[in-house]
């Protein structure tokens, strides 16, 4: 379906197709026009299936309808992380340009003073992380009683991060009447929980079977001994010639630990967490994009919101332990019809971390075995856990190339798409 036929007014037809968009998405054809009928809706859809703007574009279409009076906050969006709530406030200033509409992201990590001051000015919509949010709100810094439309975006990943409390905290101070969206990756029990409290009424749509990946990513697991990932990763992507990676890693330690020793083979590499200030993830991220960082190497806080135009590949340097944040990770590549490749150095540590992979998916993920890279069958598997002592190896009979100097400790024709 093309965007003129789902009841989008001139000015917002007019953004799109300055993004040189035609076609919808599934989700953006289910979920424009319910919203635009004024109904809550919970909807289900996976990375990449241009979801933002499925309820970005019928949002500023109802915000057209100004009410009488000053400005006031009339739309609020949740989000779980800075950078979705980043990415979530340009795509409304994107698809926004031709109205008069003012939108804000309020998150943590940076000065609270310029926020403070932009709510002063007046703005009709903004795009927050809860726990910044309610310090503006317990402050007195912000008024939230004239909001008619909530959404909470990623609803599965706030619930993983341990939002909950935040986001009941916050919907206590929202007006009775309403309409609300809920958009989530996963349809859990808990988001189910969430949902008959939220919502009233709702519709549902689901455009992607649970847990489904994308099918344009070509999957590979590269069984390798741990102390030999980081050699493994800087030749393969010396050799092939890697010129945008992504790389996970489970904790900021290990993210930090691997940048450093890339760096050291030569690799530019940065890292992005939440340890690092906003500053320096948005640094971070934007020198990823621009082509002057080679290698991005991010922990779990990255699997969602970043949307990075034709990212070629992920590389998975440790599974995650949550089966489910596999998907995300690797649903960061082959995004907007793109192909893409996701990567996975697995040790004996994680075999069963693999195989519930594999179950989640259905299916096994081929395995690849590198000449000079031959897995060490005496090493035992070890629990992952943070802190765990670190083993002492036999030495190798066999193998290629200098081991490296710093080992790495354990760690706990088509047509375009708005997205």
């Amino acid at each position: 379906m093309l965007f003129n036929q789902l009841g989008l007014s001139a000015e917002l037809l007019r953004a799109v197709e300055d993004q040189g968009y035609t076609e919808a998405t599934p989700i953006q054809c289910k979920a424009i026009p319910h919203i635009l009928a004024g109904h809550d809706l919970l909807a289900g859809a996976q990375t990449g299936t241009g979801k933002t703007a499925g309820f970005t574009l019928p949002l500023l279409q109802k915000l057209q309808v100004k009410p009488e009076g000053s400005r006031r906050i009339r739309a609020l969006i949740l989000t779980p992380t800075r950078e979705l709530a980043a990415q979530v406030n340009e795509s409304v200033h994107t698809y926004g340009k031709y109205l008069p509409i003012r939108s804000m992201e309020i998150y943590g990590g940076v000065s609270p003073r310029p926020q403070i001051t932009k709510i002063r000015r007046g703005v009709d919509v903004v795009v927050a992380t809860p726990g910044r949010l309610l310090d503006h709100i317990r402050q007195g810094n912000i008024d939230l009683s004239a909001v008619e439309f909530f959404i909470l975006d990623e609803g599965d990943r706030m619930l993983d991060m341990g939002f909950i409390r935040d986001i009941r905290q916050i919907i206590k101070v929202l007006p009775t009447q309403r309409q609300n969206l809920l958009f989530s990756a996963t349809f859990s029990k808990e988001i189910r929980e969430l949902a008959n409290k939220l919502l009233n009424n709702p519709g549902e749509i689901q455009v992607a079977q649970r847990n489904s990946t994308v099918e344009r990513v070509k999957q590979v697991v590269y069984p390798v001994d741990k102390d030999r990932k980081r050699e493994l990763l800087s030749e393969q992507i010396g050799r092939g010639n890697w010129r945008q990676v992504l790389v996970f890693t489970r904790t900021k330690h290990g993210a930090n630990r691997l940048t450093t020793q890339l760096c050291t083979d030569g690799i530019e590499a940065a890292a992005i967490h939440g340890g690092k200030g906003q500053g320096a993830r948005t640094k971070a991220l934007r020198d990823f994009k621009a082509g002057k960082v080679r290698v991005l190497v991010a922990t779990d806080i990255a699997a969602r919101g970043l949307d990075i135009d034709k990212l070629p590949y992920v590389v998975n340097y440790e599974l995650p332990h949550v089966s489910e944040d596999y998907i995300h990770r690797i649903g960061r590549t082959a995004r907007a019809g793109q192909d893409g490749h996701a990567v996975s150095l697995v040790c004996v540590d994680e075999l069963k971390l693999l195989s519930d992979i594999e179950k989640l998916l259905r299916q096994e993920i081929p395995k690849e075995y590198i000449p000079g890279y031959e897995v060490d069958r005496r090493i035992k598997a070890e629990p992952i856990s943070k802190g765990s002592p670190r083993r002492s190896r036999p030495p190798r009979a066999t193998g290629r190339g200098k081991r490296p100097q710093g080992r790495t400790r354990r760690s706990g024709g088509r047509q375009r798409r708005a997205s």
